[in-house]
């Protein structure tokens, strides 16, 4: 929807599996943000397609945390094009890698709230 004359931007919808901790941190900013990285993460790794993002949170969110979740966000798809799609694996295992130091300028781009959308345990 366009509101006073300003075109809406189109979007790109991302997945992410988080654990816990993570959750709680995305839950303590509104919806509205990741955290930053700790040190010995230096890229932040949303993934294309919800099935993949299952695939993490199920199997090894769960087994390391107790706990694996699913979310979903949309990013501005013009910003986005800055990161290329990685392939990770097999043919519909793509992320991209957004270094940590980017972050809060990805954060800025996002559009709406994050979204939990699959709880595994």
């Amino acid at each position: 929807m366009s509101r006073q004359g300003t075109a809406e931007k189109a979007t790109t919808t991302l997945w992410r599996p988080t654990g816990p901790k993570e959750l709680e941190l995305v839950r303590g900013s509104g919806w509205r943000a990741w955290p930053a990285r700790l040190p010995q993460q230096p890229f932040f790794y949303p993934v294309l397609n919800e099935d993949y993002a299952i695939r993490i949170a199920r199997d090894w969110n769960v087994k390391h945390d107790g706990a694996g979740y699913v979310t979903r966000f949309a990013v501005e798809s013009a910003f986005l094009a800055r990161y290329p799609v990685r392939q990770a694996g097999g043919e519909t295992i793509l992320e991209l890698w957004v270094p940590a130091e980017e972050l809060e300028e990805f954060n800025a781009h996002l559009v709406g709230p994050i979204e939990l959308v699959h709880e595994f345990r």
